[in-house]
């Protein structure tokens, strides 16, 4: 194997980083090159992961009415989005929510909120339902993304038995105030090194098709490895009708491998989550997408609906992948195609999950 991007694999197997010169290389590869780019990504993938999938699975606690004025949340202020808006979960309603997606499949619980960052009440209220998440569960791994944080929050997270907390910085430095202005990317940095200084694993990622360029999805991935982020969601920008980004299209499914693919050269031992926009962007290649990533959400994401659980079972058991910490049958039934739509069951509703 002596084509550029497995020397490149040999050589960050070996011991030797990626640079931003190689990052570049691999976004910018000819289509024509893209399955030498996936066997490449892949083998890293593979030494660090085997044939495994993480699958994780979203608990919306408070939809809407959010704040901030991020131009690519369905949620943020100013948004016409029409998308379900609820205040706080209850405890009930979110062991319930939890256990749909347990029962699908999930290891990894993401309990998520709307708003800039928790008041205390708030932080009193996710304990609450984590230290009741982990009796009825014990196994469950809970991430918490609740904005940005305030000193002690996060070691009161850990305390009550939370294992991740997500912060995505979701674009380069450089481009950070054309998305957002009513936080800094310092803030975001901020929160991710305050979860890390309490004891939480750090989770953060990047938001791909924001008018960014090459440079600045390099940039965006660089930043990551250097927060030393465990996880890493990589969301594909769903362009809602009624927010800034409402007519943005700029990814086509092979160049979203290529990101997925340039975030495992650069972040080779970490985990490479296919997030938000995967079904729409990534159509037809989402399996050769689970090549170079590790980790996918399963069912719905906080205001979109996902692919049918049981088509992703599916494609991980087709493609020669089981699921992490699963050894049961997950053959499922036939895939059908579902085009994304705006999620209007399970969390906030009396209708229940697709998990």
């Amino acid at each position: 194997m002596n084509a550029p991007f497995h020397q490149l694999a040999d050589a960050i197997l070996a011991g030797t980083p990626a640079t931003p010169e190689d990052a570049l290389a691999v976004l910018r590869a000819d289509d024509a090159e893209l399955m030498s780019v996936v066997a490449a990504a892949g083998r890293l993938r593979r030494a660090h992961f085997g044939n495994t999938v993480k699958v994780n699975y979203l608990v919306n606690l408070k939809s809407g009415l959010c704040p901030e004025n991020c131009n690519y949340c369905s949620q943020a202020l100013g948004s016409d989005a029409p998308i379900l808006k609820y205040s706080w979960l209850s405890k009930d309603e979110t062991l319930k929510q939890t256990g749909a997606g347990l029962r699908g499949g999930a290891s990894r619980v993401c309990l998520v909120s709307s708003g800039r960052g928790p008041s205390t009440r708030d932080i009193d209220k996710v304990t609450e339902m984590v230290v009741a998440l982990k009796e009825e569960y014990p196994g469950v791994e809970v991430c918490a993304c609740l904005g940005l944080l305030k000193d002690g929050q996060a070691q009161r997270l850990k305390d009550a038995g939370v294992d991740a907390y997500n912060h995505n910085i979701n674009t380069a430095e450089s481009n950070h105030d054309n998305i957002v202005q009513t936080h800094t990317y310092a803030d975001r940095v901020d929160t991710v090194e305050k979860a890390k200084g309490g004891g939480l694993s750090p989770c953060s990622g990047l938001i791909a098709g924001l008018g960014e360029t090459d440079e600045q999805l390099v940039e965006a991935l660089f930043a990551l490895r250097e927060l030393g982020s465990d996880s890493i969601p990589v969301n594909f920008l769903m362009p809602f009708d009624g927010t800034p980004f409402e007519n943005t299209w700029e990814l086509s499914p092979t160049r979203c491998v290529k990101i997925l693919a340039m975030a495992r050269f650069v972040c080779p031992d970490k985990e490479i989550r296919i997030a938000g926009g995967r079904e729409m962007h990534l159509r037809s290649l989402q399996s050769i997408a689970l090549q170079v990533a590790n980790s996918v959400f399963l069912g719905d994401y906080l205001t979109s609906e996902g692919q049918d659980a049981k088509a992703d079972l599916e494609m991980i058991r087709d493609n020669g992948f089981v699921v992490l910490g699963s050894e049961e049958d997950l053959a499922q039934q036939a895939r059908e195609p579902i085009d994304p739509a705006i999620r209007q069951r399970g969390a906030g509703t009396d209708v229940v999950p697709n998990a």
